[in-house]
C-alpha cells in the first residue's frame, strides 16, 4: 500500500496515487495549452470545449478522463513554467452560464498560443534536455490520450533541471519540479525588507523608508545628547589627567626639594641637634658631651664664625715636602697658595660641600696680601653665616634668577649651592671671580683634557709662582673651585708626570680630617696622596665648572657686575 506524503492517506495503486495527487494537492493545468489555476471540473469543461479533437467519444468511463488528466498533469510543469499566458482570474467550479462563458473566453485566448513556442520557453526555463521536450511535443500533437498514458508508463530516465536527482517517470519528475517551484514561490513570498538600523521587517520599500526616517529623526536628538555626553566625559578625563600631572609634579618637586635641602626640614642647627641626640640614644655620646657641644654650636651660630673643628692646616706645605723628597715620577708640580682643608661636619653632612669649599678658598685669600682690603676680618664664616651673606647679596640685586630658584631664602635650609653662588659671594665681598664652563668632553672616553690644560696654565703663571725646587713650584694664587653634578671640590695643585700626563690635586670636603692628617706624617703620606690625586680618566662627568679668583673689584666694577648679573655669563670651553 502507498501512503501520500502530504496528507498520509493510504492508496493501493500507483495510478490511484497520481490521481489523488492531481485532484487533492496540485493545481489543474491544461496539457494542451498554458491554462492553469483551475479546478478539475473546469479543466474537463476546458478540454471538451477548447480541444474537442482530444476528447474521447465515450463519456461513460471516468477512468479515461482521469488517465488523460494524469498523463497531462505529468507535463504540466513545463507549460506552467513557460508562462506564456498568466492569469489573475480565480478558478470557480462550472455550474452557471456566466462561469462557463468566462471560462470559455479565457480558454479560447489561451488556445491561440503556439505549442512550439511553449516548448522552447520550457526548455529555456527548466533546462530540460531537448530530447525530452521533443517527445513531449510529439505526445500532444500525434498521440491520443490513451497513447499518451501508455507512453507515460514507459520507464525512461529523467533528470531534474533544478537538482541532481534522476527519475524514471516524467510524472514523478513533474511532481518533484512542482515542489521546487512551490518552495521558490514561498521563499519569494517570505522575502521582506529589513530595517538596517533595527530588527524590524517591512513589507514594502515605502514602509521601510518611513521607518528609517523615524530612526533618523530620533537619532538627531540622540546624537546631540551623545555628543554632549562625550564632551562631558572628555572634560572629566582631561580634569583627571591634569590632576594626576599636578600630583606627579608635586611629588617630583618634593623629591628634588628633599634632595637639594629645600624641603623645609631644617638646616645646619636642626641637623646638628638631631645627629647629637641620635648619638646619645646609641650610647656613642655622653649626655654631658651633648650639652657641651650644643653650647659650642650655639656660640658659633651667634658669632657667625666657624668653630674650626673640621679644619686641617698645613696641607700645602706637606704636599711640597712630599714631592721634593719622595715622588720621583713627576717631572713638575704646581701648587696653590697655602690652603686649609675643611671637611663636612654632622650638621652639614650630605649637602654642605659648596660651603666647605668656599671656606677653603677664603682660608687661602686671607693669607694673601692683595686681598687684605677686601677681607679685613680674617675669621672664616660658619655655614649659616655664609647662607646669610648669599641672601644679602641677592638683596643687592646679584643673580636674581638664582635668588628666585631658592625663593630668596637659604638660612634654615639644607640647600645645595654651586658655582654661581660662589661667584655671588666673591662679588659681594668685592673680589673679582670668573666662571669657566667645560660643557662637554674634549677627549676620548668622555674625558676633559682641555680642563687639565687650563688648570696648568692657571698655576704656571710666571709672575705669580715661586719655585721651591726644580720640580716643585708654589704659586701665590688661591685654589680653584671645581663643580660638577652633585658635588664640588677644591683644586690646590697639578702634577705632570714623565709620560706627559697631567694629574689634578684636590681637597675634598667628604674626606674626613683623619685622612688629611695622614698627609702630615711621613709613614702614611704615600697612601694618603692617593685620595688627593685625580687622573683624567676619573673625571667623566659631562660638564664641569671652575670658579677662579682674578683680583679685587673697585666699587664701580662691583656695581657694574651687580647690574650685569641678571644674566650670568661664563667662559665656555670649547
Amino acid at each position: 500500500m502507498l501512503t501520500c506524503e502530504i496528507c498520509g492517506e493510504g492508496i493501493m495503486l500507483e495510478e490511484d496515487m497520481k490521481t489523488h495527487m492531481l485532484l487533492s494537492h496540485l493545481d489543474m493545468h491544461c496539457p494542451l495549452c498554458s491554462l492553469s489555476g483551475v479546478s478539475h471540473d473546469e479543466l474537463c469543461y476546458h478540454i471538451s470545449s477548447a480541444h474537442p479533437d482530444y476528447q474521447q467519444k465515450d463519456q461513460n468511463s471516468t477512468d479515461s478522463t482521469s488517465c488523460v488528466l494524469t498523463t497531462s498533469t505529468s507535463l504540466t510543469g513545463e507549460f506552467q513554467t513557460a508562462g506564456s499566458c498568466d492569469t489573475d482570474l480565480d478558478a470557480k467550479p462550472c455550474g452557471s452560464s456566466s462561469d462557463s462563458s468566462s471560462l470559455k473566453q479565457r480558454t479560447d485566448a489561451m488556445s491561440t498560443q503556439s505549442r512550439g513556442v511553449l516548448t522552447s520557453e520550457t526548455k529555456r526555463s527548466l533546462g530540460m534536455s531537448f530530447r525530452v521536450m521533443e517527445n513531449t511535443g510529439d505526445l500532444f500533437e500525434q498521440k491520443s490520450p490513451k497513447q499518451m498514458r501508455l507512453a507515460t508508463q514507459k520507464k525512461e530516465p529523467f533528470s531534474c533541471p533544478m537538482c541532481a536527482l534522476v527519475f524514471n517517470s516524467s510524472s514523478i519528475l513533474q511532481e518533484h519540479v512542482e515542489l521546487h517551484l512551490q518552495e521558490q514561490h514561498s521563499a519569494k513570498a517570505e522575502e521582506k525588507l529589513e530595517c538596517p538600523m533595527c530588527p524590524t521587517v517591512c513589507s514594502d520599500i515605502t514602509s521601510l523608508q518611513q521607518h528609517v526616517q523615524l530612526h533618523l529623526d530620533d537619532g538627531a536628538g540622540s546624537s546631540d545628547s551623545d555628543a554632549k555626553l562625550a564632551w562631558k566625559f572628555q572634560q572629566e578625563m582631561d580634569k583627571k589627567r591634569r590632576l594626576e600631572e599636578k600630583r606627579l609634579e608635586k611629588e617630583q618637586l618634593k623629591k628634588l626639594q628633599k634632595q637639594f635641602g629645600l624641603d623645609g626640614t631644617g638646616g645646619y642647627r636642626t641637623q646638628m641637634e638631631k645627629t647629637m641626640a641620635r648619638d646619645v640614644a646609641k650610647g656613642t655620646m655622653a649626655p654631658g658631651e651633648y650639652h657641651f657641644q650644643w653650647a659650642e654650636m650655639m656660640e658659633s651660630l651667634s658669632s657667625g664664625v666657624d668653630d674650626g673643628k673640621t679644619r686641617t692646616q698645613g696641607v700645602i706645605g706637606a704636599l711640597c715636602q712630599y714631592y721634593q723628597t719622595k715622588c720621583k715620577d713627576c717631572v713638575h708640580v704646581w701648587l696653590s697658595a697655602e690652603t686649609d682643608h675643611y671637611c663636612s661636619s654632622p650638621g652639614d653632612q650630605g649637602w654642605g660641600c659648596g660651603y666647605r669649599n668656599f671656606q677653603m678658598l677664603l682660608s687661602s685669600l686671607y693669607r694673601l696680601d692683595a686681598f687684605d682690603a677686601s677681607l679685613p676680618d680674617k675669621s672664616v664664616p660658619s655655614i649659616p653665616r655664609l647662607q646669610s651673606m648669599i641672601e644679602d647679596a641677592w638683596k643687592l640685586g646679584l643673580d636674581p634668577q638664582g635668588a628666585s630658584h631658592f625663593n630668596h631664602k637659604l638660612q634654615g635650609t639644607r640647600a645645595w649651592i654651586g658655582a654661581t653662588e660662589i661667584y655671588v659671594l666673591l662679588t659681594f665681598l668685592g673680589i673679582s671671580g670668573s666662571i669657566v664652563d667645560f660643557h662637554q668632553p674634549t677627549g676620548p672616553e668622555d674625558t676633559h683634557p682641555r680642563l687639565f690644560e687650563w688648570v696648568k696654565q692657571y698655576f704656571s703663571q710666571p709672575s705669580r709662582s715661586n719655585k721651591w725646587s726644580s720640580r716643585v713650584s708654589q704659586s701665590s694664587l688661591p685654589p680653584l673651585y671645581l663643580q660638577h653634578q652633585g658635588h664640588s671640590r677644591c683644586i690646590v695643585g697639578l702634577e705632570q708626570r714623565r709620560n706627559g700626563s697631567l694629574c689634578l690635586l684636590l681637597l675634598d670636603p667628604i674626606s674626613p680630617s683623619s685622612d688629611t692628617l695622614k698627609l702630615m706624617r711621613k709613614d702614611t703620606v704615600s697612601i694618603a696622596i692617593r685620595h688627593v690625586r685625580m687622573l683624567p680618566s676619573s673625571l667623566k662627568h659631562k660638564q664641569y665648572q671652575i670658579v677662579g679668583v682674578d683680583g679685587v673689584l673697585s666699587d664701580e666694577e662691583k656695581q657694574t657686575r651687580i647690574l650685569n648679573s641678571a644674566t650670568l655669563c661664563a667662559e665656555r670651553i670649547p
